[in-house]
């Protein structure tokens, strides 16, 4: 085929509907995702999650006992790692912070923290003076 009577021709432009824009032109192009949701599930089913804490007995007592240290200390500040469960799966993680303790909520068996921050006391795994 020989295309020398249309080649030097202009581009026709439409009088009813105006250029797309580049931007949506690409799009046009995009990658086609079959299974929506596909990748997040991969993702979270790929996410670790540690078990809760299982200790043992002189390792309760020692907790205890360090804990009254600090309820007896003047600032009662402490450094307190604890189970933190998972929202969606089993297990959770660890979290380690500094805090000045409120109060030992004994009926709810939860450590109460100067923002008003709840800890079970269960989830405690180590606590230090600060």
């Amino acid at each position: 085929m020989n295309y020398d009577d249309i080649i030097d021709l202009p581009r026709h432009v439409s009088k009813r509907h105006p250029p797309m824009p580049l931007s949506k032109r690409a799009a046009q192009f995009s990658p086609f995702a079959a299974l929506t949701g596909y990748e997040e599930a991969v993702r979270e089913s790929a996410r670790l999650t540690l078990p809760p804490p299982n200790l043992a007995e002189d390792e309760q007592e020692l907790l205890n006992h360090r804990l009254q240290q600090i309820l007896a200390s003047p600032t009662r500040k402490a450094a307190i790692t604890y189970f933190v469960a998972d929202a969606y799966k089993d297990g959770g993680r660890y979290e380690t912070r500094t805090a000045v303790i409120k109060r030992l909520d004994t009926a709810r068996r939860q450590l109460v923290l100067q923002d008003n921050t709840r800890i079970e006391l269960i989830h405690i795994v180590r606590i230090q003076p600060v």
